[in-house]
């Protein structure tokens, strides 16, 4: 009996979702929205999507500021290739994230749907986005383990001046 009122109040909140995700659709800065969660550069509901865009991040800076890092040619080329790697992870995986949350959509909506069914899909989605945020775990530590102990200390001393500058409005064009 528990199982079922479980079910039915996981099956409720998830359909409430789903009547407020156009309210989510348009929610953008080119970023998909899935039922719940957001799909792009910034947040899977800002969630896991920050991790790996957080290593996009991450090792974009370390590109940009490879000169004050003291970045050498090979080490440059690597996080270049690492780049490149999650990169194409990332924009591979929320595509078939996508297909699985329309997939769901369209499952949701169809009455007579197995829950079985639309349990599964959720479950593959939710896979894929873990899947995702593990590669990114994996690509920044491999671009840590590119750096001298030396390098890191200049990396953070790098993003805390770029810290500095963004908490004084000089990084939204303020100052």
């Amino acid at each position: 009996m528990r199982g079922r009122t479980a079910t039915g109040i996981m099956t409720i909140g998830l359909l409430l979702g789903l009547a407020l995700q156009p309210a989510w659709a348009d929610e953008g800065y080119g970023h998909t929205m899935g039922y719940g969660r957001g799909h792009g550069e910034y947040g899977r509901g800002i969630h896991a999507t920050m991790h790996h865009g957080g290593t996009g991040h991450y090792l974009r800076h370390l590109l940009k500021h490879q000169k004050e890092i003291g970045l050498t040619e090979e080490q440059v080329t690597r996080l270049k290739a690492l780049s490149l790697d999650l990169d194409r992870t990332r924009i591979k995986t929320e595509a078939e994230i996508q297909i699985a949350e329309r997939e769901l959509a369209s499952l949701v909506h169809d009455e007579k749907a197995d829950l079985t069914a639309i349990e599964a899909k959720v479950t593959q989605s939710e896979s894929l986005e873990a899947g995702l945020r593990i590669e990114a775990i994996k690509a920044t530590r491999e671009a840590r383990a590119l750096l001298t102990p030396e390098q890191r200390d200049k990396e953070k001393a790098e993003h805390e001046k770029m810290m500095d500058r963004h908490r004084s409005g000089a990084g939204r064009g303020e100052g």
